[in-house]
């Protein structure tokens, strides 16, 4: 029976597939050689679309979500992780550790933004809020671009409960970082801490390093400042104290 579920997703998805809008995402996420997405495929189906189809197979297990997070079609990857998403939610402890082991043991196959970003802060962060968090260190110095998102996003989690600390270590491990999906990623973040932990927080931060990080993370980081304010980072001067201004979210 389950076989058959998951048989009967993919012939849903064939059904629904669009290969205008599957040529315009080969773009869309950079698939060509050299670029972050090199040789990933698609169907071409938007993501409501996705997501509803991930509600209605929501119960398929786990040896099956491991046969659809191989799949060359984007899409299909994306539904394993919105699948893993729901079953989260409503998971005991024990069923949660298994589909955070999963998720660790598949990274190579979270290998876009948008894939790390609907599934990282959920199913990382909701999993070691209250545990021990070494994973997110040795992920964030890994030499896979993904896993190195994975590692700042999955702190975003904590950001939405007021808690920077380790977002903010991990956002000082990659500000060398050489990629700029990581520049704009850990400038978000620095952005969500001011946002739900007090700009005073990420000022801190950014007063420290804003002359030498990427300009990128800088400008993602700021982007919510008042005008003057982002000027005088972006212009490398003297910053005003936090008590000088007040910025608004």
């Amino acid at each position: 029976m389950a076989e058959v579920k998951l048989q009967n997703l993919k012939k849903e998805l064939r059904k629904l597939a669009d290969k205008k809008r599957a040529k315009a995402s080969l773009w869309f996420f950079k698939t060509g050689p050299g670029q972050y997405g090199e040789g990933d495929k698609f169907l071409g189906i938007k993501a409501p679309i996705q997501r509803k189809i991930a509600q209605k197979y929501r119960e398929i297990e786990l040896v099956d979500i491991q046969k659809l997070i191989k799949s060359e079609f984007h899409e299909e990857r994306g539904i394993c992780l919105i699948i893993l998403l729901l079953q989260f939610k409503k998971a005991d402890e024990i069923r949660k550790k298994n589909i955070y082991d999963f998720y660790l043991k598949n990274t190579k196959y979270i290998n876009n933004w948008d894939l790390v970003d609907i599934s990282a802060p959920r199913i990382i962060g909701g999993y070691l809020e209250n545990k021990n968090k070494d994973i997110l260190y040795k992920l964030a110095k890994s030499k896979n671009l993904w896993e190195r998102r994975i590692a700042i996003l999955a702190t975003f989690y904590f950001i939405s409960r007021k808690d920077s600390k380790d977002a903010l270590k991990i956002a000082k491990i990659l500000l060398n970082d050489k990629e700029d999906l990581i520049h704009k990623a850990v400038g978000w973040m620095l952005r969500e801490i001011g946002k739900n932990c007090g700009q005073e927080i990420e000022e801190k931060f950014l007063r420290k390093h804003y002359k030498t990080m990427p300009r990128t993370m800088l400008r993602y980081a700021i982007e919510k400042f008042p005008e003057n304010i982002r000027k005088q980072y972006l212009k490398g001067g003297i910053i005003n104290t936090v008590e000088k201004h007040s910025i608004l979210y």
